[in-house]
């Protein structure tokens, strides 16, 4: 990633819909223990999520339950990490708990994709 952990945490933490979520969508307020809802897709076709924030540590981590109709309900987890390497910020992501692999591989293959949005929003000069 090419923006400050800062940065990072903030799109997160306060800016799902710059890059992940539906705009206008995200209902969520960055604290431990606290509910979040976002939308994904379009406005056509909406793919609604629900979780709870497990854990914040500004500028570092977030961690919070992920639970839609593509994990056929169950409740993942979905772990952002922000280490500073000599060239950059390497955002380290993990996301577990799917009932299939077929789920977990599913999921595997948007990432990427997401995580490339963020980066392209984040590293926009201001």
């Amino acid at each position: 990633m090419k923006a400050q952990p800062s940065l990072l945490y903030a799109a997160w933490t306060q800016g799902l819909d710059l890059w992940l979520a539906v705009p206008g969508s995200v209902l969520m307020r960055p604290a431990v223990n606290e509910p979040l809802y976002f939308d994904t897709g379009s406005d056509e076709k909406r793919n609604p999520h629900y979780g709870r924030i497990l854990t914040l540590e500004a500028n570092r981590r977030i961690e919070f339950t992920w639970v839609t109709a593509a994990t056929e309900g169950v409740e993942t987890v979905v772990a952002a990490e922000f280490l500073k390497q000599p060239r950059g910020i390497r955002l380290r992501l993990r996301h577990s708990g799917f009932p299939t692999a077929a789920i977990r591989d599913l999921h595997q293959q948007v990432w990427p994709e997401k995580l490339e949005r963020l980066d392209e929003v984040t590293s926009i000069p201001v």
